[in-house]
């Protein structure tokens, strides 16, 4: 099978991989946490050194599993690895501790700026000349692999909460944002494939004369990006229900103990006889002692 090499997209991984591995040695780090990291770091490896990578150019459908993979796959499991807590514990980080929780980070972390985070660069890449310019240009396509990595992480950072956020939304937020990106991906989906074909020029020249013809192409890729966005928000779909179920559960704990706590109070306070609770009559036997 053919295969490719992005030497800065190796590079990339391997020190983050290495950073990450350092920092969870000799502390109790959940392994969790570092599979699913290191998971994620492994998706961009197969994004840029794969047969994907290889036929990048050749096909729409290709690039649309790319995509894909690196705004919704490559970030949630990034996210998963919980990486700003992990680098808290290791490092003072005191930029970060000082402006994680103001009112600029609270303001670009609302949910709608994060919903607007996670669609606009999608629909800037698929609906302005800038998927043409990515197909030529080698750095612009970095760039944009970049940004997408960075609007997934920076949503599924805020929605799963594993690590510290300027913010708290309740759950039910989430799932709606959630459902916002359903909607947009359909209706991305529905311009691809009914509206003219993006960067005919280069698709018929890449085209090796096999495979799908460029329109059935993009209709291939229009479903990818369609069903396979929604399909891969699924596992974040699910994550963030076991969170609230879980979140439910510790408060009905908390709930508990703080019932017992003024149970076992109002006990200590009722014992002993009668009138010694009762104020008047116990303040009269105080007096008469």
């Amino acid at each position: 099978m053919p295969l490719t090499l992005d030497v800065p997209a190796v590079l990339v991984v391997l020190i983050l991989g290495g950073l990450y591995l350092r920092a969870t040695r000799h502390r109790q780090w959940p392994p969790g946490r570092t599979t699913a990291f290191l998971t994620g770091l492994a998706t961009v490896l197969v994004v840029t050194c794969s047969p994907l990578a290889f036929y990048d150019r050749t096909f729409f459908w290709v690039r649309a599993v790319q995509t894909v993979t690196l705004l919704m796959i490559t970030p949630l499991l990034l996210a998963l690895g919980a990486p700003i807590r992990l680098l808290l514990d290791v490092t003072p980080a005191r930029w970060l501790r000082r402006h994680g929780r103001g009112p600029v980070a609270r303001a670009l972390t609302f949910p709608p700026v994060i919903t607007l985070a996670l669609v606009v660069p999608v629909l800037a890449l698929y609906l302005t000349p800038l998927y043409d310019l990515t197909l030529r240009e080698p750095v612009v396509d970095g760039l944009a692999r970049v940004m997408l990595v960075l609007s997934g992480f920076v949503y599924f950072w805020t929605r799963l909460a594993l690590d510290p956020t300027p913010r708290t939304d309740p759950h039910l937020v989430s799932v709606w944002i959630a459902f916002t990106e359903v909607v947009f991906d359909g209706a991305l989906g529905l311009m691809l494939w009914l509206g003219p074909l993006l960067a005919p020029a280069h698709y018929a020249a890449a085209h090796p004369g096999r495979g799908p013809d460029p329109r059935t192409d993009q209709i291939v890729g229009a479903g990818v990006l369609w069903i396979g966005g929604d399909v891969a928000g699924l596992p974040f779909v699910i994550a963030l229900f076991v969170r609230w179920a879980r979140d439910d559960e510790r408060r009905a704990k908390q709930i508990d103990v703080q019932l017992d706590e003024e149970a076992a109070a109002g006990a200590a306070s009722t014992s002993g006889l009668w009138w010694e609770n009762d104020p008047a009559l116990a303040e009269r036997f105080r007096s008469r002692g």
